[in-house]
C-alpha cells in the first residue's frame, strides 16, 4: 500500500478527524438519496458508463497509434452497435420461430406435467401403501404442475413480449450511445478532474485502493462476459443438437444469466428437463438436456472461469449472488448494474481495513499483566 492514513488529529492544518468523517458521510449519503431520487432516469446514463469504462482501453490503445479520441471512441461505438445488429438480425428469424413454437407447445407441455405429476405421485403411492397420500394430494399436486408450468410460459411471453419495454428500449437506444460516446471521448480529461478532487494528504492512499477496484472490475466484467457467451454458445448448440425445439433460446438465457453464479445453469437446466420430458415423453431425453448443463457447469468450472477469471478476481460468488439480488431489490435493474462496482469497492476498502487493523497496536498489543 502508497501512502498511510494518520491515526490521530494533528495542529498541522488537517482537517480534524469529525470533519473528514462528516465529508465522507455527507457524500455517501448525497449519492443515495440521488440514486433514490433519480433511478428511475439514471439508467441509460449507467449503461453509458459501463459501454465507456469497457471501451476505453481499445480507444486508448487507437489513441496511442495517433488517432484521436473522438475518432476512436465514434469507431469502437460503431463497430459494436453492428456486432450487435448482426448478432439480432442472425438469430430474430429464429427466435421469433421459436417463440411461436413455444405458444403453439404450451398446453400440451402443462398436459404433460399434470400427467408426470400425477404419474409420480401414483408410483409413490403404490410403494408407500394406499391411504398415505390421499386422492386431494394428488390432484393438488397435479394441478400445481400444470399451472407452474403455464405460469412459467405466460411470464417467458411478457418478458419476451414486453420486458424491453420496461426499461423504455427507445431511451436507452437513442440516449445510451450519445452519452457513451462523450464518456468515451473526455475519459482521460475526467479521470484527470477527479484525481485533481482528491485531498493531498491521502491521494497516494485512494489512487491505490481505486487502482485496486479497477483491477478487479476489469478481471471480472470482461472475464464473466467472456464466459456467459461461450457457456451460451455451448447450452444453445447442445440444446440444439440433441434436438429440443426451443433449445436455441433456453440455451441461450442460461448462458447470458451465468453472470449470477449457478442461476443460469439451474434455470436453464430445469426448464430443458421439464420441456425435453414433454417433447420426448421420455426420462432418456430428459437425461440428454440435463447431461448438457452438467458438461457445460463442469466445463466452466474447471476450463472457462480457471481461464479467463482465475484468481484475479477477489469477488466470491456468495457476495456476487447476495449483491445482484439486494441492489435488483432496492433499486430494481439500475441496482444490478451498479452490484459488482460497489460490492467491488466495497470489498477493497474492507481488505484495505482489515490490513491496517492488523498491523495496529489494538491487534498487535499484548493484554496488559495483572499479575
Amino acid at each position: 500500500m502508497s501512502g498511510t492514513l494518520p491515526s490521530q488529529d494533528h495542529d498541522d492544518g488537517r482537517a480534524p478527524r469529525w470533519q473528514r468523517l462528516a465529508l465522507i458521510g455527507g457524500v455517501v449519503l448525497v449519492a443515495w438519496i440521488c440514486l433514490r431520487l433519480f433511478a428511475p432516469i439514471l439508467l441509460p446514463f449507467v449503461a453509458a458508463a459501463g459501454i465507456a469504462y469497457f471501451l476505453d482501453p481499445p480507444v486508448a490503445a487507437l489513441a496511442r497509434l495517433g488517432l484521436g479520441r473522438s475518432a476512436g471512441a465514434a469507431i469502437m461505438l460503431l463497430a459494436m452497435i453492428a456486432a450487435t445488429l448482426l448478432f439480432a438480425l442472425l438469430l430474430y428469424p429464429l427466435i421469433v420461430a421459436q417463440i411461436s413454437l413455444l405458444a403453439g407447445q404450451l398446453p400440451s407441455s402443462i398436459a404433460s406435467a399434470q400427467q408426470l405429476a400425477s404419474h409420480e405421485m401414483s408410483v409413490l403411492q403404490a410403494r408407500l401403501g394406499h391411504g398415505v397420500i390421499s386422492q386431494k394430494l394428488q390432484d393438488l399436486v397435479g394441478g400445481q404442475a400444470g399451472a407452474i408450468v403455464s405460469f412459467a410460459g405466460s411470464a417467458a411471453r411478457r418478458i419476451i413480449g414486453g420486458g424491453f419495454a420496461i426499461f423504455n428500449i427507445l431511451t436507452l437506444l437513442v440516449i445510451t450511445p450519445i452519452v457513451a460516446f462523450y464518456l468515451l471521448r473526455d475519459w482521460p480529461v475526467i479521470v484527470a478532474r477527479v484525481d485533481s478532487w482528491l485531498p493531498r494528504s491521502y491521494e497516494g492512499v485512494i489512487r491505490a485502493q481505486a487502482l485496486e477496484v479497477n483491477r478487479i472490475l476489469n478481471a471480472w466484467i470482461r472475464g464473466q462476459a467472456i464466459c456467459c457467451l461461450l457457456l451460451a454458445l455451448f447450452y444453445a448448440v447442445g440444446l440444439s443438437v440433441i434436438g429440443l425445439n426451443l433449445g436455441l433460446i433456453i440455451g441461450l438465457t442460461a448462458g447470458l444469466l451465468s453472470f449470477i453464479p449457478y442461476v443460469g445453469t439451474i434455470i436453464g437446466a430445469i426448464s430443458a428437463v421439464v420441456l425435453a420430458y414433454g417433447q420426448f415423453g421420455t426420462w432418456s431425453g430428459a437425461g440428454l438436456a440435463f447431461g448438457v448443463f452438467a458438461v457445460g457447469q463442469m466445463l466452466n468450472d474447471y476450463v472457462i472461469s480457471p481461464r479467463f477469471l482465475g484468481g484475479r478476481v477477489e469477488l466470491p460468488a456468495v457476495w456476487v449472488i447476495f449483491s445482484l439480488f439486494a441492489g435488483g431489490e432496492t433499486f430494481g435493474f439500475l441496482g444490478i448494474m451498479l452490484a459488482v462496482p460497489v460490492t467491488a469497492t466495497i470489498g477493497v476498502l474492507i481488505r484495505f481495513w482489515l490490513h491496517r487493523y492488523l498491523q495496529s497496536p489494538l491487534y498487535l498489543d499484548a493484554p496488559p499483566d495483572h499479575a
